[in-house]
């Protein structure tokens, strides 16, 4: 039997986050014969997973002598997946059999119910690429297929980072901008801002920076931009801050395709560290789809009824999106604004099943004379408090902590029952 070249086995307990160096799969397709549809639907939750956001994977059923008689008349696929319930000792001739119809590249993945070390042992030196031992998760299958075609020669791709508002007006683009120049300020990291609000985007405003390039360009350029043009198209913002600004124009409308960020978004993860992600308060296929694909996913919201509302409807899609991948985080922005009621951050919390990552108090003086002066909180006030917040929401979302920063609870409002934590 010989399929390739034996690989390094995949590590057996991956980590339960990924890693701010994680690797995306290349486009490859992946064709998985199951034998139960408990298998069936173990694979199929691994798409979801960002790294899978390129792969075509389809299953079907059968195990080996389904995947033998599918490629006695069909070309085999970058990667094959079978499930047996054989025995030890009749996996190896099984396996000859499929060796046989399979093409000299194509890697075989095969998912078993027996624990053996000695059967492990002699499928690697057969040229099995791995052997997963059942019951296993979507992560760990995620993982061996990332081991076996993510180049161990590739550079770690920047960490992604969306901050979206649960309702116009929350501040989601200013905590953005404000977390970047804390990421920037305390790490010292090259980071970008992609300002995805084309039409009404604040971020060119709140650096005091007007430059005539920028996302759009990118986005309109599709197949010829490369890593060069999107270095033109940058303007350099601070130390460490790179902007991608919107160019705030309404002589036409934009309207995108699902996956026509993806591009531009990989390339500035190839030579930034840290990319941030500043995401309107719109929902379409193009934001539906960077929400489900990005690493980190914020949302800022204010403490009333229907940012309560709508962080719990945007937090339990994100999660039903990326099930494999770490919960949404919440940010509560303009926290105690006079005479106004507010639900409290705990309960507010609560009520999202999200991590609270810090609240930020309602200051007009404060945040109208930054936005007014094209300056961030840190340079209008560099002693404020309100820094050291957004500060802890760096860290956490690059993934050095998960500090959270508390702070004086809100009037307390009764919630209505279609809200209220699920049991």
């Amino acid at each position: 039997m010989s399929f390739l070249t034996p690989d390094v086995r995949a590590k057996e307990e991956p980590a339960a986050d990924i890693a701010p160096g994680a690797r995306l799969i290349p486009r490859i397709t992946i064709q998985a014969f199951c034998e139960n549809s408990q298998t069936a639907q173990l694979v199929e939750s691994a798409i979801h997973d960002r790294r899978m956001s390129k792969v075509a994977l389809t299953t079907h059923n059968g195990g080996i002598d389904g995947a033998v008689e599918t490629y006695k008349s069909n070309p085999t696929p970058n990667l094959i997946i079978v499930e047996t319930v054989l025995s030890p000792g009749e996996i190896p001739k099984a396996l000859e059999r499929l060796a046989e119809v399979c093409d000299a590249s194509t890697r075989v993945v095969v998912l078993g119910h027996a624990n053996d070390v000695v059967l492990y042992r002699e499928l690697i030196r057969s040229g099995i690429s791995e052997y997963i031992v059942l019951p296993a998760t979507a992560q760990q299958i995620v993982t061996a297929i990332t081991e076996l075609f993510a180049s161990e020669n590739a550079a770690p791709i920047g960490r992604t980072v969306g901050f979206v508002s649960a309702k116009g007006g929350a501040g989601g683009s200013t905590v953005a901008h404000n977390v970047c120049w804390a990421i920037a300020t305390v790490l010292r990291q090259d980071s970008v801002i992609l300002d995805m609000d084309l039409p009404f985007g604040t971020a060119g405003l709140n650096f005091n920076q007007d430059p005539p390039h920028g996302l759009a360009d990118a986005i309109t350029a599709n197949q010829k931009v490369d890593q060069t043009m999107l270095d033109r198209l940058m303007s350099k913002a601070a130390s460490h801050i790179n902007l991608l600004t919107a160019p705030v124009t309404l002589d036409r409308t934009f309207d995108f395709e699902e996956r026509e960020f993806e591009s531009v978004i990989e390339m500035c993860q190839n030579t930034m560290p840290v990319v941030v992600l500043d995401i309107p308060h719109a929902w379409n296929a193009w934001v539906r789809q960077t929400l489900a694909t990005i690493d980190e996913v914020v949302i800022v919201a204010e403490p009333d009824l229907a940012n309560l509302r709508n962080a719990k409807n945007l937090a339990d899609t994100v999660k039903a999106l990326r099930p494999t991948e770490s919960a949404p985080c919440l940010v509560l922005n303009q926290v105690g604004m006079p005479r106004r009621p507010e639900i409290s951050p705990g309960e507010f919390a609560q009520s999202v099943e999200c991590q609270l990552l810090g609240q930020i108090p309602f200051d007009a003086a404060l945040f109208g004379t930054a936005a007014n002066n094209g300056q961030m909180i840190a340079e209008v006030a560099a002693n404020n408090k309100i820094n050291e917040v957004y500060r802890a929401i760096g860290m956490h979302v690059t993934g050095r902590n998960a500090a959270h920063i508390g702070g004086k609870s809100s009037s307390l409002m009764k919630l209505p029952s279609f809200l209220k934590k699920r049991a």
